[in-house]
């Protein structure tokens, strides 16, 4: 666990500034922004991150973000896996968020904060009930990309590989059920409680080992 303490020690900073940015996409940002992290997120699972950012900043540029239907959406996700079942993902939160060609995402978001007495556990299993092709791994990494990522833990491979490796959980799951990832979820909260790295600091502290970087 030394070398984890090393590398947060070096980087700490830059985690700190890209959670600032995190967190300025909520607060000052516009509801853009916000929808195209749900949809970076969306296109996420078994693809790369950076290409998975590529392909959504080609669909702002092409002003499809909003009105963009299957078939354009679909063009733009070149060397996305899974790219027809991910259009229509993206088409579809379309029709959830998008109320007389106006986002309406951070409102929603903001009810049921409010409803849920500011609970990011509730809102999380509120995203993964209402939104197709979102889990409790794309809620998470989406709750984090927007400034809400203080309590909870993505739980993608490289995440769960490192869990092993610091033998915090025996093996990586076959799947990861509701139950399992809530399991897993708590182990590494108190891991990181243990090494005093902060849940959401974490993540990227082991992104950066495993990248030399810190993206998103």
């Amino acid at each position: 666990m030394n070398d984890l303490k090393k590398i947060y020690q070096k980087i700490k900073p830059q985690i700190v500034a890209r959670l600032n940015e995190f967190k300025s996409i909520w607060e000052n940002g516009s509801e853009e922004k916000i929808f195209a992290e749900l949809v970076f997120c969306l296109l996420t699972p078994q693809s790369k991150a950076k290409i998975c950012w590529n392909c959504v900043e080609n669909i702002i540029k092409k002003d499809l973000l909003i009105n963009g239907n299957y078939k354009k959406i679909l063009d733009n996700l070149t060397g996305v896996r899974f790219k027809y079942k991910k259009a229509t993902f993206i088409t579809n939160v379309q029709k959830l968020f998008v109320k007389d060609n106006h986002l309406t995402i951070k409102q929603v978001i903001l009810n049921n904060l409010n409803t849920n007495k500011k609970n990011i556990f509730k809102l999380r299993e509120w995203l993964v009930r209402n939104i197709k092709g979102v889990g409790l791994k794309e809620a998470s990494h989406f709750l984090r990309n927007i400034g809400f990522g203080q309590k909870i833990a993505i739980l993608d491979r490289h995440i769960l590989r490192n869990l092993v490796h610091y033998n915090v959980i025996s093996k990586i799951p076959k799947s990861l059920t509701k139950k399992v990832y809530y399991d897993i979820e708590e182990k590494m909260i108190q891991f990181s409680k243990k090494i005093k790295i902060p849940i959401e600091h974490l993540d990227l502290v082991f992104w950066y080992k495993a990248n030399n970087e810190i993206f998103k």
